[in-house]
């Protein structure tokens, strides 16, 4: 992934997470940051991860990252999304009705600034709280959703 950013180059990667693992893919993001800003980063990195991911889970993405889980995640996905790409779904065959399930946790895309999320399945309570320029689409919430949001699009397909 270092190799990917120095030339701004195109990864893919797949990775397992469990839900000890948390700020998942905040320290990339902060290097792509600090070295191209907001928005400067030509590369792409794609990344998947397969299992449950802990709190913050996609945090501080900025354009170029595209990032995928497969299985669900606690609470805080999205934290400071300044750009790039999230999508949450459960894993094939889960056992459950994915648009009856959570399958992200409380108080997603908290103070995001931009980017798109899209999660197959239900989020917790304040899902896109704070959230100023971030578009989400998720097929229902706890109670709250969109407080305190100045800006974005939020789209939710459920209750």
């Amino acid at each position: 992934v270092s190799h990917a950013i120095e030339n701004e180059k195109e990864v893919h990667k797949t990775i397992k997470i469990y839900n000890v693992d948390r700020a998942v893919c905040g320290r990339i993001a902060g290097v792509i940051a600090k070295r191209y800003g907001d928005t400067g980063f030509a590369g792409q990195i794609n990344i998947t991860f397969t299992g449950s991911a802990g709190q913050s889970f996609a945090c501080f993405l900025t354009p170029g990252m595209n990032i995928r889980l497969i299985g669900e995640a606690n609470d805080y996905v999205g934290k400071g999304m300044a750009g790039g790409e999230l999508v949450v779904t459960p894993v094939e065959n889960p056992g459950f009705c994915p648009e009856d399930a959570t399958i992200v946790g409380n108080t997603c895309l908290y103070g995001a600034t931009g980017g798109q999320i899209f999660v197959r399945g239900k989020a917790g309570e304040r899902f896109a709280v704070r959230n100023s320029l971030a578009q989400a689409v998720v097929e229902g919430t706890g109670d709250h959703c969109c407080e305190y949001m100045t800006g974005g699009c939020v789209v939710v397909l459920g209750k």
